[in-house]
C-alpha cells in the first residue's frame, strides 16, 4: 500500500511551488484516522479520573488539565485530517479503501464523544453547566451519527468491496467501527436528565439502549471472529501487538453503559405505571450484566497483558498502535466505577482506583513517546 501511495505522491503535492510548501504539504500526507486515538486515549483519562475520585480537588484539577489537552488535540487532529484530505486526496482515498485502515474511521466519532463526555463531567466548572450541556449535545449528535455510519458502513464496505480478498483475517481493529454506538449509549446517559421530561426523555433513553444493543451484538459477533482467528492464526506481533487491547474496549464500555443508563432510567420513567419496578429492573440487569462482563473483561485483561509481555520480550517498536493501551483500559476503569456505584461496593471502587493509576502511567508513557516521535520526525509516517 505504501508503494502505491508513494507513486502518487508527486501528483498530490505538485501544487506546492516552493520547498517549504512541499515540506508543509508532506506533513499532512499520512494523517490517518488512527490519529484520533490520541484524542480518545487522552479524553478517557479525564473522565476516568472523575469517575473514581471526582470529589477530590486535586483530581478535578488534573482531570480539567487533561480534558483541555484532549480538546486541543481534537482541534489539531481534525484540522490536520481535513488538510490530509484536501492536500493529499489520493493518499486519503487509498487509506479509506484499505481494509485495515478503514477500521480506524471509528476513532473519529469516539474522539468526539469522549471529548463531549469530558465537557459535561469535567468542563462544567470552566464553561458553566448550560454551555457544557450544549457543547456535549452537539458533539454527541455528530459523534452518534458518524458512529452509526462506521458501524454500518464499514461492515458494508467489507462485504461488498473487500470480501474477495483472500489475505483478510479478523483483526482486533475490526471492533473499532462497531464500538462507537456503545460510546454513544454511555455518554448519552449524561444527557438523559437534560432532555425535556416526558416522551422526549423516555425516547432518548430508549434510543441509548438501542445503541447499546446494536454495538453489543455487533461486538459479540466480531469478538467471536477475532478470538477464533487468534486461536488458529496466533496473536498480533511487532507494532500491531498492542491492538489486542482493543478487545477490552467494548467490554468495559458496555459495563459502563448498562449501569450508567440504569442509574438515569428512573427520571426518564417518571410518572409512568410501574416506574420504580422498571427502574429497579434495569438496575438489576445492569449489575448482573456488569458482573458477568467484568469476568470476561478480567480474563481478556490477563490475556492481553500476557500477549504484550510476550511481544515486549521480542520486539514491539513504538507506533500509534500503542494508543490501543489507553482507551480500552479507561473503559474498564469507568465500568468498574459504575459497577461499584450500583453495588455500593468498595471492592469494585478500589479496583477502579488501582486500574486508573495504571491508566495514568500508561497514558503518560504513550503520550511522551508520541510527542518524541513527532518532534523527531518519525511521525506522521506512512501506514
Amino acid at each position: 500500500m505504501t508503494e502505491i501511495l508513494d507513486r502518487q505522491r508527486a501528483r498530490d503535492i505538485r501544487v506546492d511551488t516552493s520547498s517549504a510548501g512541499r515540506r508543509i504539504g508532506d506533513a499532512f500526507a499520512h494523517i490517518t484516522p488512527n490519529w484520533f486515538a490520541t484524542v480518545m486515549g487522552t479524553g478517557i483519562v479525564a473522565t476516568s479520573a472523575i469517575s473514581v475520585a471526582g470529589q477530590l480537588q486535586t483530581v478535578q484539577v488534573l482531570a480539567t488539565a487533561i480534558w483541555l489537552l484532549a480538546v486541543v488535540l481534537l482541534v489539531l487532529v481534525s484540522v490536520a485530517f481535513a488538510a490530509h484530505w484536501l492536500r493529499h486526496p489520493v493518499h486519503a482515498r487509498h487509506y479509506a479503501m484499505d481494509p485495515v485502515m478503514v477500521q480506524f474511521y471509528g476513532a473519529i466519532p469516539m474522539a468526539l464523544l469522549t471529548v463531549g463526555a469530558g465537557t459535561i463531567t469535567v468542563g462544567s466548572s470552566t464553561l458553566g453547566s448550560e454551555t457544557a450541556v450544549t457543547v456535549d449535545a452537539v458533539l454527541w449528535s455528530v459523534g452518534t451519527l458518524t458512529g452509526l455510519g462506521t458501524a454500518i458502513g464499514v461492515p458494508y464496505l467489507m462485504m461488498t468491496r473487500h470480501h474477495r480478498r483472500t489475505d483478510l483475517v479478523a483483526l482486533p481493529a475490526w471492533l473499532m467501527p462497531v464500538v462507537p454506538p456503545m460510546v454513544s449509549a454511555t455518554t448519552g446517559a449524561l444527557l438523559v436528565d437534560h432532555v425535556p421530561a416526558g416522551q422526549w426523555r423516555l425516547g432518548f433513553l430508549a434510543l441509548c439502549y438501542m445503541l447499546f444493543g446494536l454495538s453489543l451484538f455487533l461486538g459479540i459477533f466480531t469478538l467471536t471472529l477475532i478470538y477464533g482467528r487468534l486461536l488458529r492464526g496466533g496473536v498480533p506481533t511487532g507494532s500491531a501487538a498492542p491492538t489486542i487491547w482493543i478487545t477490552l474496549g467494548v467490554i468495559g464500555q458496555s459495563v459502563t453503559a448498562a449501569n450508567s443508563l440504569a442509574a438515569h432510567a428512573d427520571n426518564a420513567l417518571a410518572g409512568r405505571t410501574g416506574q420504580h419496578v422498571i427502574g429497579m429492573g434495569l438496575i438489576d440487569v445492569g449489575v448482573c450484566y456488569g458482573l458477568a462482563a467484568t469476568g470476561l473483561g478480567a480474563g481478556m485483561f490477563v490475556l492481553a497483558t500476557a500477549v504484550t509481555v510476550h511481544n515486549v520480550r521480542r520486539s514491539m517498536p513504538f507506533a500509534l498502535t500503542w494508543w490501543s493501551f489507553t482507551f480500552p483500559i479507561g473503559t474498564c476503569v469507568t465500568g468498574l466505577a459504575a459497577l461499584g456505584t450500583a453495588l455500593q461496593s468498595t471492592m469494585f471502587r478500589g479496583a477502579a482506583v488501582v486500574l486508573f493509576a495504571v491508566l495514568l502511567v500508561v497514558w503518560a508513557l504513550v503520550f511522551a513517546r508520541t510527542v518524541a516521535a513527532v518532534l523527531g520526525g518519525r511521525l506522521p509516517a506512512a501506514a
